[in-house]
């Protein structure tokens, strides 16, 4: 990285790589963990129209069609990590995207919905690598609170993605069939792999290779499985997401059916976005002077608050279209201060195996999180009661294992164990 071209900030706490500019760094960081947000929102409003042409009779069995895809990228995420930090971040990054890219082509030319299924977990498994070694790359070259600040700013841009997914599916729809939702993934694939593949160095310096060997592998799992803020924060993290899954599980059927609205789905999906990116934005301003657990215990305490809220109203039967936007909205802008700084206090004792620990750490939550939001949308039975009750209660866990992890002492500005 261009040290010169840094903000004074960050150069303290940043090793340098040559080739890439810091903003060009911040945008293709963002622009590959877009691609999952892409791979799950541009499809959502074309999900009935998916089941339909493959033969799916039951709306909530399409729900696979998200959660297939998650699984797979969950899973994936587990050995990235692992390869990367044999072989480097590059050349295992571009093999994910090149796989990401197939499996969209395969998901555009599906005749069956096993084989959409099918599809969409290969999909997933490829775009696993772009969690795992986004973050990795971010880590061999931040730490700290600056490293917070980082992925504020790549959350901001990597927000842009599901603010207007659902409106490039819904646009696609409008002039051509729903397979070239695929082939437009396929299209952005194939973008992203030549930008890395001509743009971005190797960040993992030669001395931190890890062979792979059952005994180094091994060890390196029991740290990122044992180190108690680690664990605690990833667990955490995974009841948060469990909600954000349940939500995108279900969301289309409430516009659908609940509301009777399916023309405000893209405007109201996207205003909960446009919160949760202002959310990244602020973070990006404020962790650095109040400290990553000041900000993401307050917003956990906001998004329990707000989550207990939505579900009585939902319970006593005053819920409009106009209330779950609004408390949406207002919960995933506290889940975008969570969000950032959980990933980064669950990462910071793990700088020297960065790789293995942001695999593991990404299949828990990813997995977890998938089987959490699943369970959520397949309780779905016509009201929002299910997905407004899923919120309170892994917001409420979620407050239990971080105050469990931090032995009580929560707010603190300081801490950084």
């Amino acid at each position: 990285m261009d040290s010169e071209r840094m903000p004074p900030s960050a150069r303290v706490e940043t090793v340098p790589h040559p080739g890439m500019g810091f903003r060009e760094f911040v945008i293709i960081i963002a622009a590959l963990m877009a691609m999952n947000a892409l791979a799950i929102d541009s499809m959502l409003p074309g999900l009935q129209l998916i089941g339909e042409a493959l033969g799916v009779a039951v709306e909530n069995q399409r729900q696979w069609i998200i959660t297939a895809y998650l699984l797979g990228f969950g899973s994936a995420q587990i050995v990235y990590g692992t390869l990367s930090d044999r072989f480097g971040r590059r050349p295992v990054l571009i093999a994910g995207i090149v796989i990401y890219t197939v499996a969209s082509l395969v998901a555009a030319w599906a005749t069956t919905f096993e084989l959409m299924v099918v599809a969409r977990v290969l999909q997933g498994v490829g775009a696993a690598s772009t969690r795992v070694l986004a973050v990795s790359i971010v880590r061999d070259c931040y730490s700290g609170r600056v490293m917070a600040r980082i992925m504020s700013l790549t959350f901001i841009v990597f927000l842009a993605a599901p603010i207007i997914a659902p409106s490039i599916g819904q646009g696609i729809l409008l002039v051509a069939a729903w397979p070239w939702i695929f082939r437009a993934l396929a299209l952005f694939g194939l973008g992203m792999a030549l930008w890395t593949w001509l743009r971005l160095p190797e960040t993992l310096h030669d001395e931190d290779r890890i062979p792979i060997s059952f005994g180094r592998v091994t060890q390196a799992f029991r740290i990122a499985l044992t180190t108690r803020i680690s664990v605690g924060y990833m667990l955490a993290m995974t009841l948060i997401l469990g909600a954000l899954f349940g939500f995108i599980n279900s969301v289309q059927q409430l516009f659908a059916t609940v509301f009777g609205a399916p023309q405000w789905f893209t405007t109201v999906f996207a205003l909960v976005a446009v919160f949760m990116a202002f959310a990244a934005l602020l973070n990006s301003r404020i962790v650095i002077r109040l400290g990553t657990r000041r900000v993401s215990h307050s917003a956990l305490v906001g998004f329990i608050a707000l989550s207990a809220l939505h579900t009585t109203t939902a319970l006593t039967g005053y819920e409009t279209i106009w209330t779950f936007a609004l408390f949406q909205s207002a919960i995933m802008f506290c889940f975008g201060l969570v969000a950032s700084n959980f990933n980064a206090i669950a990462m910071e004792p793990l700088g020297h195996i960065a790789g293995t620990a942001s695999s593991v750490q990404g299949f828990v939550t990813t997995v977890g999180g998938a089987l959490i939001g699943f369970f959520i949308g397949q309780h779905f039975d016509g009201t929002a009661v299910p997905l407004t009750l899923g919120f309170a209660i892994c917001g409420c866990l979620a407050f239990g294992l971080v105050f469990v992890t931090e032995r009580g002492r929560m707010f603190a500005p300081g801490q950084q164990r």
